[in-house]
């Protein structure tokens, strides 16, 4: 039997097994975030159109990311669950795995992705001033592909290894690069204060396609280190590239079914994206930066959806099914609480975060009535957050599949297209729809969590009720 939210909260020791697994992840998601801040913010001192232009991509970028974050996670299960276990043999094969899957998708998306670049802004109905810089800014990022493959997949096996630390190390090191390459390769040389001292400050003046430099030197950095860092971890070490049928299948059983769910979510975005490019340049740059601004608010749900992962895969492995259930109740109130606190920052000063980005007062506007309406759907998502990461860690993934693709495309994109084409309406229209899916995709995952079905496979079920 589950025990009382209260009983959860005042659980010592529960409470600092999480905060140990999680305060890094929660670090580096927010160093992730701070550089999306720096990075808008110096496209954004370019004007309204080099915000549109790199926001464009953005969603595209989400989508390309989806199946790798996906087959991740799913090498994630596979090693949490072999741990819990105690089967070091069934983790070395995985994390052989995870090594074959680097080399094999770096240069199917490589090759995918730079053939899409040229035309991505038409598919999407960008304006003609943006469609250069959007298809430079993702051509470049999309570049070293293989690298960022390393960095996603090899940091997983860190994390599944129970090493959340170094993986946020790594990402501190590609931050301080990408700002200080966009610092250098955004703005021409400028006069600038330093302490009432003024200094002459170097830039090459690239604009767009400087922030795009900056983004993939800072990916073949992150690829690079993610790969000696996993090369440290006895079980990856001893593992060889090479197809094993029974641990690959147990990889992409849980990593397909989510990259599926992630794949149609992300594509989703796509076309949410084009539908909002229909409202004009302002809308799209308001709603690009509102999304980044958003992204502080997120921080401490994704911080712990990998220690969701990792410990509900733990605990399933080795057939705890009460810790598993106190444990995913407990991650569930952390974040809930954090999210609902930072959540009231957002609703009281929305003008605030979006003047962070830009000068032009039309998008701040814009983008401060957007956030104020997203704020109140925060601490539902924070739900939504944390039991994508208990279901992927205990393999239950198909269910999350199909709620996904009725709220992103039975709610969300349908009400979207229905406000613009229909009923004529704006960009604050089209976020309440946004929030129509969270809600939604809130109401399903959690009943699904409050029944049993998604415990069915534990190896020892009954006995630790």
């Amino acid at each position: 039997m589950a025990r009382s939210p209260l009983f959860l909260l005042r659980d010592r020791g529960m409470q600092r097994h999480i905060l140990r697994l999680a305060w890094p992840t929660i670090t580096e998601t927010a160093l992730q975030t701070v550089v999306q801040y720096v990075d808008t913010a110096q496209v954004g001192q370019l004007g309204a159109a080099a915000s549109a232009a790199v926001g464009l991509s953005a969603t595209t970028t989400w989508l390309v990311n989806a199946p790798l974050w996906a087959v991740s996670t799913g090498i994630l299960a596979c090693i949490s669950q072999a741990r819990g276990a105690g089967d070091r043999e069934r983790m070395i094969k995985a994390a052989g795995q995870a090594k074959l899957l680097v080399w094999i998708l770096g240069v199917v998306m490589t090759v995918l992705t730079l053939s899409i670049s040229p035309h991505l802004p038409d598919w999407l109905g960008a304006e003609t001033a943006i469609r250069r810089d959007a298809a430079l800014y993702f051509g470049i990022i999309c570049a070293p592909m293989l690298f960022r493959v390393s960095g996603i997949i090899f940091s997983a096996v860190l994390r599944a290894a129970g090493d959340t630390k170094t993986p946020m190390w790594i990402h501190l090191g590609m931050n301080l690069m990408n700002i200080v390459l966009n610092t250098l390769l955004i703005m021409p040389t400028r006069e600038i204060s330093f302490f009432g001292i003024g200094l002459r400050l170097w830039g090459a003046g690239l604009g767009v396609p400087g922030a795009a430099i900056a983004t993939a030197s800072s990916f073949v950095f992150g690829g690079i280190g993610m790969f000696l860092a996993a090369w440290r971890v006895e079980e990856c070490r001893s593992a060889r590239a090479v197809y094993d049928r029974a641990a690959m299948r147990a990889c992409l059983s849980i990593g397909m079914p989510l990259a599926a769910e992630r794949m149609i979510s992300m594509f989703g975005q796509v076309v949410f994206t084009a539908l909002i490019a229909r409202l004009g340049m302002v809308a799209v740059a308001a709603h690009s930066i509102a999304i980044t601004a958003e992204q502080a608010f997120y921080v401490p749900g994704y911080g712990m959806q990998t220690a969701a992962s990792t410990l509900a895969g733990f605990h399933y492995g080795a057939g705890d099914e009460k810790r598993l259930t106190d444990y995913s109740a407990s991650l569930l109130l952390l974040a809930v609480i954090l999210m609902s606190a930072l959540s009231l920052f957002l609703f009281l000063f929305p003008a605030f975060f979006m003047r962070i980005f830009t000068p032009d007062e039309d998008v701040i506007a814009l983008g401060a009535r957007v956030l104020r309406i997203v704020s109140v759907s925060e601490p539902f998502f924070a739900v939504v957050i944390i039991l994508e990461g208990v279901f992927s860690g205990v393999g239950d993934v198909r269910a999350p599949l199909l709620f996904s693709l009725f709220s992103m495309w039975g709610v969300r994109l349908c009400l979207t297209a229905l406000c613009v084409f229909r009923l004529g309406l704006g960009l604050e229209a089209v976020w309440c729809c946004m929030v129509a899916d969270n809600l939604t995709r809130f109401f399903l995952l959690f009943s699904r969590f409050c029944g049993r079905r998604w415990k069915r496979g534990l190896p020892i079920a009954s006995n630790n009720l």
